[in-house]
């Protein structure tokens, strides 16, 4: 009998603790969701948040985040540091970089796992070293959130969510490249997991190679203006241009050319360069000239090679210890095409073919002693095209201690950690020459007794070795390697930033509403930010045509706090199945510039249990970056529309613009000349002198932020898996930290009147071209966008022929503008280059046991852009647009793609697709060249964000 109650008593205890562990596990989990630090059962958020999973990024056909997240209807048409971008000289080309709603990567803040990732000195955050491997996935916040999360969180938020854990692993190996054959995309990742409820260990390599695509195979960017137009993209020829060397310095008098076979490829065989009949008059003729793009990527080059680990392990009372580490080393490669040298590529020091220069047609040794005379020469050295190498690596580390805890039966979480992120890299730069090399190469010279020409004089000779005297008028084919590799040099630099932040966080359930529990949490952040830059002392002395800079070095400390409440106020009442408010506000102290509090609130409102509306009110600011403030600044040839051009310009139809710059001296029939000396289009050109970029701003002041958003989720009770959400959004900027372009310099002084950008613009008092142009960083002015967010999903019944799902983004644009200053008028920029009106996508998945399919649909809408000119490509002529007068209309165009992949029977997966299924051709657009204000291609007129042809890939993943 003793025996049964025992017996019964263990029974009983059991089947009690068996009750209490089902009651434990069947507990909801409460979660923290991006854009809240308040852990929550119900996920459901008053902020619009769009997410993608592991399976839509690998549908997606594509190897990188960034690319991933460019496609998104919400995201910028204009990424920072296009792929295409190759006379891009920031180190962060070759990376990949999101943006949202064209504000600017620099205003999207990047977590993974809620934390910060790695940054560069201007504030960019590299995509691509994200392995997209661990990825379990997406978080976009699409509204501003420094309420919570700090700087940078202005446009919105992307929370990259890893794998928890792996239990085994998985290969997957990519290929893909475009149809013509270039373009091809390699990606291999190796993950691997194991762990039990105690401990957890994960790790990830990845590697992944991209090749280039070169302008010069495709017909449409073969040339920079398009095969329509190719005369206007040509510059500096590769044969020796002449002319006499005026009292100034400068050129003047007679402009001969050499005579030689070819074309504007630069293929041909010069003439006796030493012979005054040799040469023809300048009239900028093609074959006179040089088609740079022949030499330049369209598309350029990216290796990535990446480690990933992150381990768990949990610990008494609760707690847990979570680390990860990455290590991630990105290569990339730029070519443009050879340098276009002339004598007074450095105005500070001008470089002459000397009278008694061997080679010199009108020198001494040709005209007779004392009737030589020097030559201020031209000369694009095609034989060494200019590359630059850029190694990147990056490295991140975190460790946090977190737990879990009861106070007066409530739940809490807490956790401390601390965050290390850095980037170090080096350029080297070959392709430009060494000026005082040269300068010796084309001074005197003469033929000694052994038949070879050597430097100096036959009373002075300078030895062989320390000198090789070139024959620059003489073009490519009398260039000798050794005289090519006496006048070039490598150019070198280094650059890094590191990050270091201490957290801790606390959240939890303050007390019990009738509604609901309130959250709270809180916390605190110190962070310290360092970057430097620096180039070689020779680049820095500015005697190399590499172009003057000076070196970046700088940091500062925040110190951050925040506070989070929500609060349920209705529950289950008529009208209101749920309602609540979310206030946030968070402090910080930044030693560059002060402090700034900002502030959020936000409510859900459940009048009906299928309807949600929600809206939210935000402050937001972005610090000044350690480039913005202690940049150096360089020189740059930019490339820049001239509004005071009499004939393509604004001036053209605008008596307002042609008054202004009559009054700074621009001649009323003044045309805007490229390198080779000819007018060029509504599209502009390369500055024919190098202007004064990106210097820093100690006195920068943080931007400042206004976002709101409104709108509804409705999932109809009576169509069970349709969901509909719509969301305004609002955002204003003010205060804005811009990097000025040349082109926007140029409009905001002639178009728009204002004084302080003609401040910073000198002309040549004859000719009118532009000698000097300086810009750099500043607040300036003020930008906003407003416009539309629309969701839909639709899961059907699933039927014998499979399960069919529909999504769809839409994005509305219905106002993007901004002012250059606070007095400015405002511009608008919405339905123009890389601001379309509307952008969608739409998807239909399938799914059948073994097979599954995706087949999306991209549509960009029609844009306004630059007319080749007044009458040429130009259908609206007289129509406003934002540079003035005149635009062209570039068509609406629509994108498919499709995916197809099969599980195989022993845990395999091969996946087939093509993006741009229908080989939608490219079409030509002004504002994408480099031209107009920076547009995203160097090399062309194409945009390289969009499809260049049809693209196949394969990928097979592998279980294990």
């Amino acid at each position: 009998m003793h025996q049964r109650t025992k017996i019964a008593v263990a029974v009983a205890l059991a089947l009690n603790s068996i009750a209490a562990f089902a009651q434990q596990a069947d507990a909801p989990q409460r979660v923290e969701i991006t854009g809240s630090r308040i852990r929550a059962v119900d996920t459901e958020t008053a902020q619009p948040i769009l997410k993608i999973s592991q399976a839509q990024i690998q549908a997606a056909g594509l190897i990188t985040v960034g690319d991933i997240l460019n496609q998104m209807t919400s995201a910028g048409g204009d990424p920072a540091f296009s792929k295409g971008s190759s006379l891009s000289s920031n180190r962060e080309t070759g990376g990949q970089y999101a943006d949202m709603r064209n504000l600017g990567s620099q205003r999207l803040l990047v977590l993974v796992n809620g934390k910060r990732w790695t940054q560069s000195v201007d504030g960019f955050t590299d995509m691509s070293t994200i392995p997209t491997s661990m990825i379990d996935r997406l978080e976009v916040l699409k509204d501003g959130a420094s309420a919570i999360y700090g700087s940078d969180a202005i446009a919105g938020v992307i929370n990259v969510i890893l794998k928890k854990s792996m239990e085994g692993g998985n290969l997957s190996i990519y290929a893909g490249k475009n149809e013509k054959g270039d373009g091809q995309a390699k990606d291999f990742s190796l993950t691997y997991g194991a762990g039990n409820d105690k401990a957890s260990l994960m790790f990830g390599l990845t590697h992944s190679l991209t090749d280039p695509v070169w302008a010069k195979e495709r017909e449409i960017t073969r040339f920079s203006k398009g095969p329509d137009h190719y005369k206007s993209g040509l510059g500096t020829s590769p044969w020796g241009r002449i002319r006499q060397v005026g009292a100034d310095g400068s050129a003047s008098g007679f402009n001969q050319i050499l005579n030689h076979t070819g074309t504007y490829d630069g293929v041909g065989v010069g003439a006796d360069s030493r012979n005054p009949a040799s040469y023809h008059p300048y009239t900028g003729a093609e074959q006179d000239a040089f088609n740079s793009a022949s030499q330049m990527m369209y598309i350029m080059p990216n290796k990535l090679t990446s480690i990933f680990t992150k381990g768990t392990i949990q610990l008494p009372m609760d707690m847990r210890f979570t680390t990860t580490a990455m290590y991630a080393k990105r290569d990339s490669s730029r070519q443009v095409a050879g340098y276009p040298l002339s004598s007074g590529t450095q105005a500070t020091y001008p470089v002459y073919l000397d009278k008694d220069s061997y080679f010199n047609p009108y020198g001494n040794q040709v005209a007779g002693a004392g009737k030589g005379q020097d030559l201020f020469f031209y000369r694009r050295t095609v034989d060494v095209p200019r590359v630059s190498d850029n190694s990147n690596q990056t490295l991140h580390i975190d460790a946090t201690l977190e737990g879990e805890l009861n106070l007066r039966g409530l739940p809490w979480n807490w956790s401390v950690g601390y965050n290390h992120s850095a980037i170090n890299g080096t350029n080297v730069n070959t392709g430009n020459l060494n000026l005082p090399n040269l300068k010796k190469a084309v001074g005197p010279s003469f033929r000694n007794p052994a038949g070879v020409i050597q430097c100096g004089t036959a009373a002075s000779p300078i030895p062989l070795a320390e000198c090789t005297p070139f024959d620059i008028v003489g073009g490519p084919s009398a260039a000798t390697p050794a005289a090519l590799n006496y006048v070039m040099s490598t150019g070198q630099a280094t650059y890094g930033s590191t990050v270091n932040s201490a957290t801790a966080d606390l959240s939890g359930e303050l007390f019990t509403l009738p509604a609901g529990a309130l959250g709270v949490a809180g916390g605190i952040e110190r962070r310290e930010v360092r970057g430097y830059d620096r180039l070689g002392q020779f680049e820095q002395s500015g005697l190399s045509t590499d172009l003057a800079g000076l070196s970046t070095s700088g940091g500062y400390t925040v110190k951050e706090a925040y506070l989070e409440a929500n609060i349920p106020l209705l529950k289950g009442v008529p009208f209101a199945e749920l309602l609540s408010v979310d206030f946030a506000s968070r402090y910080s102290d930044y030693s560059n510039f002060g402090t700034t509090t900002n502030n959020k609130a936000s409510f859900m409102w459940k009048p009906v249990k299928d309807m949600l509306v929600r809206g939210t009110i935000a402050e937001g600011f972005r610090a000044p970056t350690v480039g913005d403030t202690f940049g150096g600044g360089s020189q740059s040839y930019d490339d820049y529309a001239d509004p005071c051009d009499s004939k393509d310009g604004d001036a053209a139809s605008s008596p307002a613009t042609a008054a202004r710059c009559a009054a700074a001296g621009v001649p009323a029939t003044y045309r805007q000349l490229n390198q080779a000396g000819q007018p060029v289009g509504s599209g502009g050109g390369q500055s024919t002198v190098p202007f004064m970029s990106g210097a820093g701003n100690a006195d920068l002041k943080p931007e400042t932020a206004l976002t709101r958003t409104l709108g509804f989720v409705y999932n109809p009770s009576f169509v069970p898996g349709l969901t509909i959400g719509l969301d305004w959004f609002y955002i204003k900027i003010s205060n804005r930290i811009n990097a000025v372009e040349s082109t926007y310099t140029a409009n905001q002084c002639y178009v728009s009147g204002v004084q302080s950008f003609c401040d910073k613009i000198k002309r040549d008092p004859v000719s009118g071209m532009i000698t000097s142009l300086s810009h750099g960083n500043a607040n300036m002015g003020q930008l906003s966008t407003e416009g539309a967010d629309l969701a839909l999903s639709y899961r059907l019944p699933k039927n014998a022929y499979g399960q069919f799902n529909l999504r769809s983004e839409s994005t509305y644009v219905a106002s993007f503008k901004e002012k250059s200053t606070d007095d400015a008028d405002w511009i608008g920029y919405a339905g123009e280059f890389a601001n379309n009106r509307l952008k969608s996508s739409l998807s239909l998945d399938w799914s059948l046991g073994n097979w599954a399919a995706t087949f999306t649909t991209r549509y960009y809408s029609a844009l306004r852009g630059h007319c080749f000119s007044a009458t040429v490509e130009c259908s609206n002529p007289g129509a406003k647009a934002s540079w003035g007068t005149n635009y062209n209309k570039v068509k609406a165009t629509t994108y498919s793609d499709l995916n197809v992949s099969y599980k195989t029977s022993w845990k395999g997966q091969i996946m087939v697709g093509a993006n741009n299924l229908f080989n939608k051709k490219p079409v030509i657009n002004y504002d994408a060249g480099s031209g107009v204000d920076s547009g995203p291609s160097s090399s062309s007129s194409v945009d390289p964000n969009l499809p260049i042809d049809r693209f196949f890939y394969a990928r097979y993943n592998q279980s294990f």
